[in-house]
């Protein structure tokens, strides 16, 4: 199966699957970051992006820089960001938010760019309750299970080699 026809189909199901878990509960557990994360499992499931542990510290470390800077900027109990209007308490939440994240996940050495969109839901105040919090990272759990499940019985491993010894197959 061709890398485009695989990786469209398994993101599409693999959220889905999210969706279905968020009707079921009635949670959020649809967001834009899951998007580029199945995309990047998907389509290009050898590069370090792509591993579970830094798709999962990655999302993580988003939603922590994300709720840190809206308590720096005292926005926690303010209503988001697209019911209020940009203001500078936003854009400086924003900012550090994705500062933030993206230097603690280089020095870590654990490169995830699909947490950037994760930081900015939080740090936007899109998703901000302590509830919802759990929820995304309870999401992003099970998408990386899915996806990465789905890649392993396709015989490749997100985390830099193929699972079979032999000549590397093009995905």
């Amino acid at each position: 199966m061709r890398t485009g026809t695989y990786a469209g189909l398994v993101s599409a199901i693999v959220l889905a699957c999210a969706g279905v878990v968020g009707l079921v509960l009635h949670q959020p557990w649809l967001f834009p970051s899951l998007g580029p994360t199945l995309m990047v499992m998907t389509e290009t499931p050898r590069q370090p992006a792509a591993r579970p542990r830094n798709v999962i510290v990655g999302h993580a470390v988003g939603v922590a820089a994300g709720y840190l800077a809206l308590v720096v900027t005292g926005l926690t109990g303010a209503p988001p960001v697209i019911r209020t209007g940009v203001n500078w308490q936003f854009v400086l939440a924003a900012a550090l938010a994705l500062g933030l994240t993206s230097f603690v996940l280089q020095a870590i050495d654990m490169p995830h760019p699909p947490a950037g969109a994760t930081t900015l839901i939080v740090g936007l105040g899109l998703l901000n309750k302590p509830g919802e919090l759990g929820v995304i990272l309870l999401a992003v759990v099970l998408v990386t299970a899915g996806a990465s499940a789905v890649n392993r019985l396709r015989g490749v491993r997100n985390q830099g080699e193929p699972v079979e010894q032999g000549p590397r197959q093009r995905p």
